[in-house]
């Protein structure tokens, strides 16, 4: 099917529905990259107006990638519910944006229409959107998860600390989680990208984060991000694996990449669904996605990235994840090239996985080869706490140090915090205030207060 749109004297002609998407989306360096951005900024609108008109049934009859080809469209169109996409169904895609902007449309009708959106109906609304619409949309549609917190209430924004070594020395992670913790972070997850793949080296890594936890009956939960496949391996071996981890992508292809595929993640999540260590709930998987994936591994066919990337969504939301991260700016310029492109990616990204029903939180970064800095990351953060973002990250100085790239700091989530009067996870919050680390309103206490916790953890870590 093709479209065309007229202005003025010229007529824009869009060969089908994956040329209409790439050339209606912002304007990001990797569209460019892979030669499927609009040539002008006419074009560009023309496109938006084209989109508009398309009915959302549309996206049921024309995958952009072939079903027979992709298992990440077998998904999407397998697993689509015609029950709860009725109610939206007559709307074309300007409609639908109309209707989610409606002061009538409430998180109970965004929770009644989940199922029956595709990630093509949500990206192509969003490329429609100005920021404060996917902002505004992004807010009506929490999305709570369970394992031994809950994260995603109302009100309430978790941090999942990331205490990084380049050589996983335990002892510098130790001290890295101790200080995030008294900062107060922690409660999306104590979170640790090993420098190693040896299942002995993240083993013990689990080990140690596990016999910390238990010690002090800390209300969080671990995650050592390694490969699936290691992980499997390591609740084979009886370690105490809590999130289970893995990058993914929207297309077969690009998750082949990674080395997985929809098979191999459901073992895993079956496999932690085992272990049966949640307390109040059993959401358990954590992903890591990000514009550019698909691209990078030259798995994109066509489709432009934001779209890629929405696909990863209907992934995730198959294994019922506790969290989601959308890394915004990890992969580089060459994807998204400055801190306005950074910032719309995030933006787009949150609001496309809380309506796909994804527990979406974003790791508000840049490389420092990228054209952006931390008053970039300071906007989109800010942004992202009005959106009702679940979770962010929160590193040592948010520079981490194993991985080369800048953050969100601990001091970043108290500000967001203050000026946006966010709470932490209700059961990790009244850990903190019980360990004398904040107040009941969720306030930082003096440094004198922490000596009980600071003293038993030096003890536990072996420092004079």
């Amino acid at each position: 099917m093709s479209f065309t749109e007229t202005i003025g004297s010229r007529t824009y002609r869009f060969a089908d529905l994956k040329t209409l998407m790439a050339k209606a989306s912002p304007q990001r360096s990797g569209d460019q990259l892979a030669g499927v951005a609009a040539a002008s900024e006419e074009e560009r609108v023309a496109a938006k107006m084209a989109l508009a008109q398309v009915p959302l049934r549309t996206f049921l009859n024309e995958a952009l990638i072939p079903y027979e080809s992709d298992e990440v469209t077998r998904l999407v169109i397998d697993d689509h519910s015609p029950q709860a996409f009725a109610e939206i169904s007559h709307l074309t895609v300007g409609d639908f944006r109309n209707w989610l902007l409606s002061t009538t449309t409430d998180a109970d009708a965004l929770t009644r229409i989940t199922a029956g959106l595709t990630p093509e109906m949500v990206a192509a609304v969003s490329k429609l959107m100005r920021n404060q619409d996917l902002i505004l949309a992004a807010r009506k549609r929490p999305v709570i998860t369970r394992f031994r917190n809950t994260v995603g209430l109302p009100g309430h924004m978790s941090v999942r600390l990331q205490p990084n070594h380049p050589t996983d020395d335990v002892k510098g992670i130790a001290a890295s989680m101790l200080d995030g913790l008294m900062y107060g972070c922690g409660d999306a997850m104590i979170g640790i990208n090993p420098a190693s793949d040896n299942l002995a080296a993240i083993t013990k890594l689990l080990l140690m984060i596990d016999d910390f936890r238990q010690r002090y009956q800390v209300p969080t939960q671990s995650c050592v991000l390694t490969h699936v496949t290691n992980t499997i391996a390591a609740i084979e071996k009886g370690a105490p694996v809590d999130l289970v981890f893995q990058s993914i992508a929207g297309t077969e292809k690009a998750n082949a990449g990674f080395g997985i595929s929809l098979a191999l993640l459901q073992e895993a999540y079956e496999a932690g669904l085992s272990l049966k260590r949640g307390t109040v709930g059993n959401n358990l998987m954590y992903f890591e996605t990000g514009q550019g994936s698909a691209l990078s591994a030259d798995a994109h066919f066509g489709v432009d990235q934001q779209t890629c990337e929405v696909r990863a969504y209907a992934v995730a939301r198959k294994f019922n994840p506790f969290l989601v991260n959308t890394v915004v700016g990890f992969i580089g310029p060459e994807y998204l090239y400055d801190g306005k492109q950074i910032t719309r990616a995030g933006l787009e990204d949150h609001f496309c996985g809380k309506l796909l029903g994804v527990p979406m939180g974003c790791d508000i970064c840049y490389t420092n080869h990228a054209e952006a800095d931390q008053d970039d990351m300071d906007n989109l953060l800010t942004l992202l706490g009005v959106a009702g973002i679940n979770f962010i990250m929160g590193i040592p100085g948010a520079d981490d140090v194993m991985l080369n790239y800048q953050s969100t700091s601990f001091h970043d989530a108290l500000y967001v915090r203050d000026v946006l009067g966010l709470r932490r996870a209700p059961e990790f919050e009244e850990w903190l205030e019980s360990m004398q680390i904040t107040d009941s309103r969720g306030a930082l206490l003096s440094a004198s207060t922490h000596q009980p916790l600071l003293e038993g953890a030096h003890d536990w870590m072996g420092i004079e």
